[in-house]
This record gives structure tokens, C-alpha cells and sequence, in this order.
């Protein structure tokens, strides 16, 4: 009998390998991706070149000032993402067999949203879920997309409607806009708002880049770009600054009534049409083993909002 050669063994790289290469892919920075894997530098380097060295493969270009993934090391990288996204869809089936919403949930939301609402539902989040570990994530709609398609984000919290590829999404309620202004203001009547009898320069709105500013300016019929000030704001607390200072006024979302940025302002709002609104709701990634889950946690936030009314 002629036995047949054996074919040499195959060595793998490690998830950790892994994992420390695609967050130097992100940040093209030994130091950062370093701090982000909670390792020292000098630990992280060696684990990056025992993967060089594995792989047989130069998938970085070091230098004093700059480091460069190479064109190997950018498809090294793109791989090593979907690995990890299949390895924790792979925890995520074991774990939610028999026990649905128990150990870490990594949850963006973004910032227009999460001083209003966390307040009012963790609390019976916590009562409900005791063994939920929810990790929290705030930061603008694109970058939680994009960390929830890398697979460090499981779900996402955000304001819709959004163009978001490659995601399933649920719609949780409604969140009418209110006119804001000082009280006593000269720049508008409260009581016979129009947005057409408005002074150029009047309204004014987050920066580009918060999906808050679209969604107002959509929801709020704001045709007349004239009526936009100059000045936008980095932040919703510094946007109500503005407004209490009576440089303009602006439009805010119904769950910021009765809150704490509004608390010790002189800034007021009233009520528009129904019409005027965004919609709250969740999204995470197409065919997540979690997705009932997801399912339940998005129904029993809006069922604990301060307003139940769908």
C-alpha cells in the first residue's frame, strides 16, 4: 500500500492577531489601535509581526511618521473583518439559544437621541433585563453604521428615515419637532409661526453631518435656505445656547421637552403640525441571529418612553 504524502500544516492566525490588525487597518496608528485593544504598543507591534511573519506576508509599511497598510495588507484586512463579524455571529447563536437579552449588547445612539431617551427607559431596562450587560456608544449615525457593519456595534438607536445599506430596520415611534425660540423673542410670533414670514438669517441648525439638521429641515418644510443663519452648532446643548441667547431660533425634537438642557433657559417651545416629525428606531446587521432579540428590546423601549403613543 502507497501512502500518500500528508500536506504540511496549515497555521491559522489567532483572533487576537486578527483583531489588532484590522483596528491598525482603522487607524493607520500603532499608538491608537494599540490604546483601542487595551494592550501595550510594544505587545501590539510583536503581535502584528508574528502576523507578517505567519502569513509570509508584508501587510504593513513602517516608518517614523507614517504607517501604510499595503495593498495586501488591505485585503488581509477586509477578510479578517468578516471573520470576526462570523465569529461573533457564532457567540451570538450559542448565546441567545435559551436566553435572550443576557450578557453584552454594544449599542450606538446618537446624540440628538441619547440624553432623552436613556434617561427615561434604563432604568426598566435594567429591572427587566437584570443580566443584559448594555454597553454604550454615542457618536454621529455614519460612524455608528459604520462600527455596527465592522461588527463592533451589535445595534444602533438613531433617527430614520437614513439610507443605510445592508441592514434591517424597525421604526419605534414618532418624534414631533417643536418651534424653540426665547421667551419674548422679536424674531418670531409664536402663537402665528410661518416659516415664510420668517427674517433671512433666522433659523438656526446643527452642523452637517447630524442627521438631526436634514430630518428638521425636511420635516419642518425649510425651502427657503435665506431663512438658514450662517452659524450652525457643533452640539444640540450649544444649539440651545444660541437659541437662549436670542441669536435665532430653532427646531427641537418632543423628547427634549421637560429635560435638563432646557432647565435654566429661558427657551420655550410650541407645538407644529403632526406632520412635522422624525422617526426614532433601531437597526443592526441583515440576518443577525439576534434579531429577535433586537426585536423585543426595540417594542419594550417604546412601550417605557415618557410618551407611549406609537
Amino acid at each position: 500500500m502507497v501512502s500518500m504524502p500528508t500536506a504540511p500544516p496549515v497555521h491559522l492566525p489567532t483572533v487576537k492577531q486578527l483583531r489588532y490588525f484590522v483596528a491598525l487597518a482603522e487607524h493607520k496608528h500603532f499608538g491608537r489601535a494599540a490604546a483601542q485593544c487595551n494592550v501595550s504598543q510594544s505587545a501590539f507591534s510583536v503581535a502584528i509581526r508574528e502576523l507578517e511573519t505567519l502569513l509570509d506576508a508584508n501587510l504593513v509599511d513602517r516608518t517614523n511618521r507614517k504607517v501604510t497598510i499595503t495593498a495586501t495588507g488591505k485585503e488581509v484586512a477586509a477578510l479578517a473583518k468578516r471573520c470576526l463579524q462570523d465569529l461573533r455571529a457564532l457567540a451570538d447563536v450559542a448565546r441567545s439559544e435559551n436566553r435572550p437579552l443576557h450578557g453584552p449588547l454594544q449599542l450606538g445612539i446618537i446624540p440628538t437621541i441619547a440624553p432623552f431617551l436613556l434617561p427615561q427607559v434604563l432604568p426598566a431596562v435594567r429591572e427587566a433585563f437584570p443580566e443584559l450587560k448594555l454597553f454604550l456608544h454615542e457618536d454621529q449615525t455614519q460612524r455608528l453604521y459604520e462600527q455596527l457593519m465592522e461588527g463592533t456595534l451589535d445595534l444602533v438607536l438613531l433617527a430614520l428615515p437614513y439610507e443605510l445599506p445592508g441592514v434591517e430596520q424597525m421604526v419605534l415611534f414618532r418624534d414631533r419637532f417643536r418651534l424653540a425660540v426665547r421667551e419674548g423673542t422679536a424674531l418670531v410670533d409664536p402663537a402665528h409661526y410661518r416659516f415664510d414670514r420668517l427674517e433671512p438669517g433666522t433659523v438656526l441648525l446643527l452642523r452637517e453631518g447630524h442627521c438631526m439638521r436634514e430630518h428638521a429641515i425636511d420635516a419642518c418644510r425649510m425651502r427657503d435656505p435665506e431663512k438658514m443663519s450662517a452659524f450652525s452648532a457643533s452640539s444640540l446643548l450649544t444649539l440651545i445656547e444660541m437659541v437662549d441667547a436670542d441669536l435665532g431660533i430653532t427646531f427641537l425634537p418632543e423628547m427634549a421637552e421637560g429635560s435638563a438642557m432646557l432647565q435654566n433657559t429661558q427657551v420655550k417651545t410650541y407645538p407644529l403640525s403632526d406632520n412635522n416629525y422624525r422617526s426614532i428606531g433601531l437597526i443592526w446587521r441583515r440576518g443577525s441571529a439576534r434579531q429577535d432579540e433586537f426585536r423585543m428590546l426595540g417594542e419594550f423601549i417604546a412601550e417605557h418612553r415618557k410618551d407611549g403613543s406609537r
